[in-house]
């Protein structure tokens, strides 16, 4: 196993840990708490600072600025970490902030994530697995992203915000609600517009499930009753069916902010 090659221009602060195998190109600097793994590449010009740790195989790319103290005016310095994934890709301007003492003092990541060019993560954000930040996503303070989920280009959520696991929020989106895991929202302010059924068919998922969600989809936001009440109606019918029950638990669950709604209600099952 090799050790890491650093270009001479690249500034590595005592104390840094660079893992074998990583690459670290012109005019980078990381600071004395950073942990990088192995068989990463800082392609250049990249930042890393602050108590960051960052996953074997990530590569970061020109100007990307990792790890410095949160954009929050009430941070005073306090000990908070950012915690990167393993085989991630953060593209050309990408920031990322560590947490703050209002947020439990840590960012964290999920491994193979993709974060395209100028996205941002603030403070005290969880971003799950396999989740795709296209270019300018706003990510504020304190959310949460799940698994598989997509945020297209220019989109932002709000502070608190919630974003279900293969949940897709559409480009140039302002999500100021909880998006259900396996939704779709649109728009500013966004609303919930239906399934991701493209995610789930590109996922493998089986026709059978995939119609058992629209169905639960079209129950949970029906006329009649209240929500919590649509909730209970549409366990006891998908008793059985793990990404049905995924969304009820994800709005039992709450949260700050209320759950995004369709504009219009679905159409009721057999109505023509």
């Amino acid at each position: 196993m090799s050790g890491p090659l650093i270009h001479p221009s690249a500034v590595i602060e005592a104390g840094a840990e660079i893992g074998a195998g990583t690459r670290i190109g012109p005019f980078c600097h990381v600071g004395p708490e950073v942990v990088l793994g192995g068989d990463c590449e800082l392609v250049s010009h990249v930042v890393l600072a602050g108590r960051t740790t960052i996953g074997p195989r990530t590569r970061i790319f020109p100007f990307a600025s990792i790890g410095h103290q949160p954009q929050d005016l009430k941070y005073r310095g306090e000990a908070s970490t950012l915690t990167i994934g393993s085989d991630c890709l953060i593209r050309e301007g990408v920031t990322m902030n560590p947490g703050t003492s209002g947020g439990g003092l840590e960012t964290v990541v999920g491994d193979h994530c993709t974060f395209l060019a100028n996205s941002h993560v603030g403070h005290d954000c969880r971003v799950g697995a396999h989740v795709i930040f296209s270019n300018n996503v706003m990510l504020a303070g304190h959310c949460s992203v799940g698994d598989y989920a997509i945020l297209g280009g220019g989109a932002a959520v709000i502070q608190f915000a919630r974003v279900g696991a293969h949940a897709f929020v559409g480009g140039l989106s302002g999500l100021e609600n909880d998006c259900i895991p396996y939704g779709m929202v649109l728009g500013n302010r966004a609303y919930l517009s239906g399934l991701n059924i493209i995610g789930l068919q590109r996922r493998g998922f089986a026709r059978e499930d995939i119609h058992a969600l629209r169905r639960a989809y079209r129950l949970l936001f029906a006329p009649e009753g209240t929500l919590m009440e649509r909730v209970e109606d549409v366990a006891a019918t998908f008793e059985s069916h793990t990404a049905v029950r995924e969304i009820l638990d994800f709005i039992r669950a709450g949260g700050k902010r209320s759950i995004c709604t369709p504009r219009e209600i679905p159409t009721p099952i057999g109505a023509a």
